[in-house]
């Protein structure tokens, strides 16, 4: 049997929790309930493998100091069933185990059996995931927001996938409301300006040089055909042709950046539908709408909500706000996920809040919608706010960046902190070939592994393979490092976060780079030389699955 470090820290947390049933049985400690147990990963290498503070958790239940209850915990803990070897109590109460030698060697024999398949878990148990993320208003070119929010919401997709959900990825085109109206009457003044009559462009309108470029290309295809048309036939038929060029455009920008989506769900349908309209009904129904100024109102501040907001605007309009309940009822009711998580800019804290309470009041969960909020990133050239794109003025697209610096730098650098995280984009660190740039310090460390491998010309067929034979500390430490990939995988998804992989990635190419510094792989000792092969293609294979996860690549030479 092998003991990943996941089974390993369920054996010591199932332990702990036998150990203070038989705590209460004895009159030991009384509590009302087992509560919950988590394991920490020391800093110190002295305290051990794992720690736990569930001791300082139970004082003010049980009427007992910390110290008493983990030597009271500690008095009833069976190591006979787990990989501990020792359990010590520290400071106040803190319980430290210590694992047995040889628990690690299973990993290695794991990341062999388990190829490709390593560090995927079964935390999701199948259920289905709704990720949405993106979302680009299709009225113009990606920015640098949608290129932060394409890397975190594809590394969130896959952490979800190889946590054993079964994930959708989806983009939501906001083809209907105020910005396609505006969208409307630019194109539609752009047109009538290029064939000659004279009319003002909308102050508030769409200035960008892709308005004219789409006019100028439907004036050489269709020339003043639709000058003397109504206004508002003339500004459908413009809608449609621009929006089928900015979605076709979208589309090729995301797959130059690694990401595909399984779904591209239009606003336009729900409207269509009458899907928006029967939600603010249902609300209605169930008494959570009122009516002041002749617009529709939801009692937001009835599910704690700071300010409640409106549905219906007084020309009975409905709001974006309204469709957006709408939409989420069609992801957790129509089409039967049991979690949806968007990817949005924090400037939409506040209306995170207001469509969850919408989904309780309509009769759904609000618990089953998550969003992340992510924080805007800088571009930074020698120290200093950095402008690229001279077509599009002080905007900078996701097709200008991965230009200049790539996808795999792009996806990495976006994902380096966690989404909530302001940070700077170092444009020249991002091309650095040095190990000063992360993500080329990840892919040269399985550059390497491949050289390596490649140079090997002893025939180790024959040689018995013997984990045990790796001792040394560098090597002990880099397998340990391989032990967590399932782990990250988990509180990835547990916390939100994909940076977590990114951050996981250079920890393995970190020990990699370690271990093979102070450690010969080429020796005479031939069942050393043995294990240490099979541990550099551990290392390999875990490389691999990890830039897989973020959607990088795994290059051979460099």
């Amino acid at each position: 049997m092998t003991y990943t470090l996941e089974k390993v820290q369920v054996q010591i947390i199932d332990e702990i929790q036998q150990s203070l049933k038989r705590c209460m049985e004895q009159g030991l400690l009384d509590l009302p309930e087992l509560p919950v147990i988590e394991l920490e990963t020391p800093r110190e290498k002295q305290f051990g493998d794992f720690s736990t503070n569930i001791a300082m958790q139970l004082p003010k239940i049980t009427k007992k100091a910390p110290r008493f209850i983990a030597e009271t915990i500690v008095g009833q803990f069976d190591k006979s069933n787990t990989k501990v070897a020792s359990v010590t109590i520290a400071g106040p109460g803190f319980i430290n185990f210590t694992l047995e030698e040889d628990w690690i060697y299973g990993i290695l024999q794991d990341v062999k059996h388990l190829g490709a398949g390593y560090g995927k878990t079964k935390l999701g148990a199948g259920k289905k995931a709704n990720v949405e993320f993106i979302s680009a208003n299709p009225t113009g070119p990606m920015h640098m927001g949608n290129a932060r929010g394409g890397a975190i919401g594809d590394g969130m997709s896959q952490v979800l996938s190889w946590a054993g959900y079964e994930v959708v990825k989806e983009f939501y085109i906001n083809d209907a409301g105020n910005q396609i109206e505006k969208f409307g009457q630019s194109l539609e003044a752009r047109y009538l300006q290029i064939n000659g009559v004279e009319v003002e462009f909308p102050e508030d309108g769409y200035k960008g040089e892709d308005i004219t470029i789409h006019m100028n290309e439907f004036t050489k295809k269709h020339k003043d055909k639709y000058v003397d048309y109504d206004s508002r036939e003339r500004r459908e038929v413009l809608i449609a042709y621009a929006l089928e060029k900015n979605i076709n455009k979208i589309k090729q920008d995301l797959k130059s950046y690694g990401i595909e989506y399984d779904v591209w769900f239009h606003e336009s349908s729900l409207h269509e539908e009458n899907a928006v309209l029967a939600v603010v009904e249902e609300l209605t129904q169930r008494g959570h709408t009122y009516e002041k100024d002749g617009a529709t109102w939801f009692k937001a501040t009835e599910f704690g909500c700071d300010k409640d907001d409106v549905l219906i605007r007084n020309n009975d309009i409905p709001t974006y706000f309204a469709a957006d309940i709408a939409y989420h009822v069609n992801k957790l009711r129509a089409r039967k996920f049991d979690w949806a998580i968007n990817v949005w800019g924090a400037d939409h804290h506040g209306h995170v809040a207001r469509v969850k309470a919408a989904l309780d009041a309509i009769g759904l969960s609000g618990d089953q919608l998550d969003v992340i909020l992510m924080q805007l990133v800088r571009l930074v050239r020698k120290g200093e706010t950095a402008r690229m794109s001279k077509r599009q003025g002080n905007m900078v697209t996701l097709s200008d960046l991965i230009e200049e610096v790539g996808r795999d730098a792009a996806r990495f650098f976006f994902n380096l902190r966690a989404p909530e995280s302001h940070f700077d984009f170092d444009l020249d660190l991002a091309v650095e070939q040095s190990n000063e740039n992360p993500v080329f310090y990840v892919q040269y460390a399985h550059a390497r592994i491949c050289s390596i491998l490649r140079q090997m010309e002893e025939d180790l067929s024959k040689v018995e393979l013997d984990y045990t034979l790796l001792k040394e500390k560098e090597e002990r430490e880099l397998i340990r490092i391989l032990a967590e990939l399932p782990v990250e995988i988990d509180a990835a998804v547990e916390k939100m976060d994909p940076s977590k992989i990114t951050r996981y990635a250079m920890d393995v190419a970190s020990g990699f780079h370690t271990f093979y510094n102070a450690c010969r792989v080429r020796t005479d000792d031939m069942p050393l030389m043995k294990a240490r092969v099979e541990l550099v293609r551990s290392v390999q294979r875990v490389l691999k699955n990890v830039t897989t996860i973020l959607g990088i690549e795994a290059p051979e030479r460099m």
